[in-house]
């Protein structure tokens, strides 16, 4: 006489097969090839990098899906932290308090301040981007432009832009007076080429594109070093910040192939291609 199992006990079985598998996704093949999907979430920045840096990927590894979501660093964070996310994408360096996740270097890019191009502005004094960003300057007639308002356009909570601009100029968030806010660099390019009165601050790497498409922007100086590529990767332009990934805990097989494909000196072209500049791990 054949024995059965009880129902509850096969649906147990069942249960405990399929948590298995679900939190335990394969990541290679029967033949040892990657497969599987990498989700990475978070700096606007640091996304466009990604989603190509996972193309080229996903053409050496045709079983492998590479899902770039932006959302802002601290959604990069928060994801990598909560296992929503594989990779989050930040474009800042850990805080100190920062230590539960692990971050790893893909590029470095720097911040810098955009105008319309019609803009007769040539430059701004430290002094005078912070007297415009509170609000003390509000007339483009006080720093040799037109005699038209001032429009402070700032970044959204959470985003590592506004973080690195406001730790570089001792600023407080508070300490404001926007009028118009944005959130990713698209959002604060296409802002300011509508407005010729407007004054924003993004990613170099961004502008440079935005700039190469045709965009009628232009990067003021700081400090007296003109904003590129160039004077990142020289160490001359003092408004750079370095652009991470970060896991929490040790990544995973697929993960890891990923992170150290994106550190490799074999993705370089793409990281310049991109107007970030890459980082020599062998130095």
């Amino acid at each position: 006489m054949v024995q059965t199992l009880d129902l509850k006990r096969l649906g147990l079985i069942a249960l405990t097969l399929a948590g298995l598998s679900a939190c335990s996704p394969p990541t290679e093949s029967a033949d040892g090839e990657l497969q599987g999907k990498v989700i990475l979430t978070g700096s606007s920045t640091v996304a466009p990098l990604a989603s190509e840096l996972g193309k080229r990927f996903e053409q050496e590894h045709p079983e492998v899906r590479v899902d770039v979501q932006t959302g802002g660093s601290s959604r990069g964070l928060a994801d990598a932290r909560s296992g929503q996310a594989d990779i989050g994408m930040m474009s800042r360096d850990l805080a100190a308090d920062e230590t539960d996740v692990t971050a790893y270097a893909v590029a470095r890019d720097g911040v810098a301040m955009i105008i319309h191009a019609d803009n007769p502005v040539t430059e701004l004094s430290p002094e005078q981007v912070i007297d415009i960003y509170t609000g003390g300057i509000t007339q483009w007639s006080a720093v040799d432009g037109d005699d038209t308002p001032v429009s402070v356009v700032n970044k959204a909570e959470g985003r590592s832009t506004l973080e690195v601009f406001l730790k570089h100029f001792k600023l407080e968030n508070s300490d404001i007076a926007a009028q118009v806010i944005i959130g990713d660099n698209e959002q604060g390019i296409k802002t300011i080429t509508g407005n010729p009165d407007a004054i924003g601050y993004v990613s170099i790497g961004a502008a440079e594109n935005s700039i190469a498409r045709g965009a009628p922007l232009k990067l003021l100086p700081l400090e007296g070093i003109n904003p590129s590529t160039a004077s990142v990767q020289d160490g001359s332009f003092p408004l750079s910040r370095t652009l991470n990934f970060v896991t929490k805990g040790e990544p995973e097989t697929l993960t890891k192939a990923f992170i150290d494909f994106a550190q490799s000196p074999e993705v370089h072209d793409i990281v310049e291609q991109q107007n970030f500049v890459p980082i020599d791990f062998s130095q």
